[in-house]
């Protein structure tokens, strides 16, 4: 389950760079590529432990934006598009969807994972 919602937030990532035209874009490492496949990896292998569905909502979303941005690294050669952007006076924030699915889904991981401790307080000392 998580990895199939993952792959579908991530495709939705792609299909909204492809769709849309992006002025900006943010070039990454080959060592942050290695990072990002290795905090999939983790979110894919732990998080299906915590038997909580928002759990497993918030790391398929945070996995598939982490996703989309990995694929993103290897598909487009001037970086990572950022085709959304928030303009101020003198400054501008761009991002893009994988960014926003992965602070969503880091943000609802970590809330079901807090409340799925405080539930179970008296079996927290249990090893996994």
């Amino acid at each position: 389950m998580l990895v199939g919602t993952a792959i579908g937030f991530a495709s939705i990532d792609l299909a909204h760079k492809w769709a849309s035209h992006a002025a900006y874009h943010h070039a990454r490492s080959p060592f942050v590529a290695v990072v990002i496949a290795v905090v999939i990896s983790g979110l894919v292998l732990l998080v299906p432990r915590v038997a909580s569905r928002a759990a497993l909502l918030g790391a398929a979303a945070a996995a598939g934006g982490a996703l989309g941005n990995l694929v993103s690294l290897f598909v487009w050669s001037q970086g990572v598009p950022d085709p959304l952007v928030l303009r101020g006076a003198t400054r501008a924030i761009t991002f893009n969807l994988a960014d926003v699915f992965a602070v969503a889904g880091d943000a609802v991981l970590l809330a079901a994972v807090v409340l799925h401790g405080m539930h179970r307080r008296g079996r927290l000392h249990e090893r996994v």
